[in-house]
């Protein structure tokens, strides 16, 4: 049988822990009667700098249950950092793994399908949401509209697939390589190439709690996709650049004709808009092109995307 270890990234999850590793317990016991996977299949729980009690939850739940892994992170690195943090733990002891958040919403019951594809042979098996009506009409909005968004931005991602998907241990490894601080695992693991399927689920509520990804970091999320996967921007800052010059110069030729049948100057008002549409020009371009500048920056100190502080449990 194969081991299959369940990454959980955790921070402030005090109100929906237990419940959650009930659950998920609860999965590998139905798999491994099965004969699906293996007995000493089990959960890691990565702490990503949680405020409040989850790191304690999570040692309270290891001490009684062996299939428990804590791994506690030094400080909070960010959701996608924490994955890729439970995934370079899980590397060394499964033959595969399942990324899913803690609050649930993407359903445990569809790693079953996941396994299921993994022993026909899929290296990747990703989890499609078919159904978001649980969701408020601002996350369901500012969610479909990232995935439109980095689609036009030339980012290949799978639409309605979040970070909940199984990797065989090659996948896992050959994901590791990659050496990006900012990771945005969504574009990376498409990057692979090995075989890959999809099952689909319908979104349920979160259980307690708050969401973990607001509109704020949902707009970092695609800020990383977009600087590190695509150069769109940079070719619409040139088409951008060339037609506010037109409009400037168009602008300016309209103003001087109707100067002259009026038989009234309006330099100021050419003036005027000419630098609105430089400035305009200069800043947006300034600003994209330094989000590259910077993102080479951040790249070229090649420092660790994270520290562990503890590991409990019987890897």
């Amino acid at each position: 049988m194969k081991r299959l270890m369940i990454i959980v990234p955790c921070y402030n999850e005090e109100e929906v822990f237990e419940s959650t590793a009930k659950v998920l317990d609860g999965v590998i016991t139905d798999l491994a009667a099965k004969k699906k996977i293996a007995e000493n299949s089990g959960i890691i729980f990565v702490n990503d700098g949680s405020k409040d009690s989850t790191w304690e939850l999570i040692e309270k739940e290891q001490a009684k249950n062996s299939r428990v892994i804590g791994v506690k992170l030094a400080g909070n690195v960010g959701h996608q950092t924490a994955v890729f943090a439970g995934l370079d733990v899980a590397k060394d002891m499964c033959d595969m793994s399942v990324t899913i958040d803690a609050d649930l919403q993407d359903d445990p019951k569809a790693i079953e399908k996941m396994v299921d594809s993994f022993i026909n042979g899929c290296d990747i098996v990703f989890g499609v949401r078919s159904d978001r009506s649980s969701d408020s009409f601002f996350k369901r909005f500012t969610a479909q509209g990232f995935y439109k968004f980095m689609e036009k931005m030339g980012v290949k991602t799978l639409y309605n697939h979040a970070d909940f998907r199984l990797m065989s241990n090659r996948a896992m490894r050959q994901l590791l390589l990659y050496k990006e601080n900012d990771l945005y695992l969504r574009g990376l693991v498409m990057k692979l190439g090995y075989k890959t399927d999809s099952v689909y689920y319908s979104r349920t509520k979160r259980m307690a709690g708050e969401t973990k990804y607001p509109l704020s970091k949902m707009l970092r999320l695609a800020t990383n996709g977009i600087t590190s996967f695509s150069l769109k921007p940079i070719t619409l800052i040139c088409i951008f650049g060339f037609l506010f010059m037109a409009l400037s110069m168009m602008a300016a030729v309209a103003l001087t004709v109707v100067s002259i049948v009026k038989a009234t100057l309006y330099p100021w008002l050419i003036l005027l808009i000419s630098m609105w549409f430089i400035a305009g020009m200069l800043m947006f371009s300034i600003g994209m092109v330094g989000q590259y500048a910077a993102r080479a920056f951040l790249e070229s100190k090649d420092r660790p995307r994270f520290v562990i502080d503890k590991i409990i449990g019987n890897k």
